[in-house]
């Protein structure tokens, strides 16, 4: 006779289950459709009319899902979406995937997850396994989420069980698609965070078990942590490079060649995406609530926040140096995206860099293959056509983001000044080429 647990044990394994993904976008709408492929029926649940309706059309809006492979799951029957949660009333297994932004610079937004969990604690089927992918801060899943879900008089371990298991996507990377990249589950009990394991085998080659969501949730900050404070001190280092006639790309070309110890990073002109610029302020803010100031983290921050601000200054400095006034130029941004080859503006520091420009009374325009127009905030522009004629009208190029098939050889020759903040143009010798 087997119990409740084994019987969900067994259904999983079988891929018997019904999966519930809330929140459709470049962590939600992967995640369904790897589920989907693997046999396994899921329903994605979003509130953002426009996905539903691109869904509805076939069509992706996330960059690494092509139309195709999102017409094969949804013609294959195995997945669909709402924006009603009702449906999870006939659901075993609910992600939540919702987004976590920043109130302030300093300050968690977690109304998201709040928003989604109270919705699924009116709908919930008894016996369901809720799994938590949000990148938020440690406590989260034990001191907000379990008590909404309990107050519809639910037990955990016996009515219902949580885990948070920390979402690792890497838009546009094709080396490590979903299934390659391993998993971290941590449970609010032992029971929940086996089932989260025996729920992402079906899709992922490695999960890891930890001992708690506690520790899953500090895990996933401190990867992003990493990357924050390293990129903050490679762009700190390129600025004293800079003051001292040092060229820091060569600098860590030189130290890439030991073969240990050392792990290298590039300056930019700051950090874009979801992940990297916020998700350490999620651990700093915690961090207050003991008491405790994370310097590191703040610092970090700072430094690459700074990053546009130091570009325009870099810009105005070099026009300067050649007889023309940065109020009085007219520049051109090439790459508005925040990384190479993605179709993706969230927190791009180019668009921080044609808003300070912008601000300063400067002519604008962009060039970006993936992007044919910006209607963010007050801006309101159009890719530009490369050609001779327009480069030439440009006092300065500013190279924001490195994409792919951009013809940089042409913007050499026909530009009288290029920023470059990606080093595109690495070994080239000329005088109206100036590196970060």
């Amino acid at each position: 006779m087997y119990t409740p647990l084994e019987k969900f044990q067994k259904k999983i394994r079988g891929k018997e289950i019904k999966v519930a993904v809330v929140g459709l976008g470049y962590v939600g709408l992967p995640l369904a459709i790897e589920f989907s492929k693997s046999g396994i029926e899921v329903v994605g649940l979003d509130v953002d009319k426009d996905r539903l309706r691109h869904i509805k059309r076939k069509e992706s809006y996330i960059t690494g899902i092509s139309g195709e492979e999102l017409k094969r799951v949804l013609n294959s029957g195995r997945f669909s979406a709402t924006g009603d949660f009702r449906v999870l009333k006939n659901v075993d297994v609910i992600i939540i995937c919702v987004p976590t932004p920043l109130k302030k610079k300093y300050h968690p937004n977690i109304s998201y997850i709040k928003q989604a969990v109270r919705s699924i604690s009116r709908n919930i089927r008894k016996g369901s396994l809720v799994i938590l992918e949000s990148t938020t801060y440690p406590g989260t899943t034990e001191e907000i989420i379990l008590p909404l879900l309990k107050k519809g008089n639910l037990e955990h371990n016996r009515d219902f069980y949580l885990c948070f298991s920390p979402e690792r996507v890497d838009p546009g990377n094709k080396h490590y698609q979903i299934n390659k990249i391993p998993k971290i589950v941590g449970g609010i009990s032992r029971e929940a965070a086996g089932l989260a394991v025996l729920v992402y085998k079906n899709i992922i080659d490695t999960v890891i078990q930890v001992s708690s969501a506690r520790a899953a949730e500090a895990a996933k900050l401190l990867e992003n942590t990493f990357r924050l404070v390293n990129i903050a001190l490679i762009d700190e280092l390129a600025m004293m490079a800079h003051k001292m006639n040092i060229d820091i790309w060569e600098v860590i070309g030189a130290a890439s060649t030991k073969p240990f110890g050392f792990m290298p990073f590039y300056p930019g002109p700051g950090v874009g995406g979801h992940c990297i610029g916020k998700d350490p302020l999620y651990l700093y803010w915690k961090a207050r609530k003991f008491g405790f100031s994370s310097r590191f983290i703040k610092l970090a921050s700072d430094i690459t926040s700074y990053m546009p601000e130091y570009v325009v200054g870099r810009v105005s400095q070099a026009l300067g140096e050649n007889g023309k006034s940065l109020n009085k130029s007219n520049i051109l941004v090439a790459g508005v995206t925040y990384k190479k080859d993605v179709k993706d503006l969230r927190k791009s520091p180019s668009l921080d860099i044609i808003d300070i420009l912008r601000e300063r009374n400067v002519t604008v325009s962009y060039y970006d293959p993936l992007i044919p127009y910006l209607k963010l905030g007050g801006l309101s522009l159009e890719s530009i056509k490369l050609s001779k004629a327009r480069l030439s009208g440009f006092d300065c190029v500013i190279i924001a983001t490195d994409h792919s098939g951009v013809d940089y050889g042409g913007i050499l020759k026909d530009s009288k000044l290029i920023f470059d903040t990606r080093h595109i143009y690495k070994g080239i010798k000329d005088k109206k080429v100036i590196f970060l």
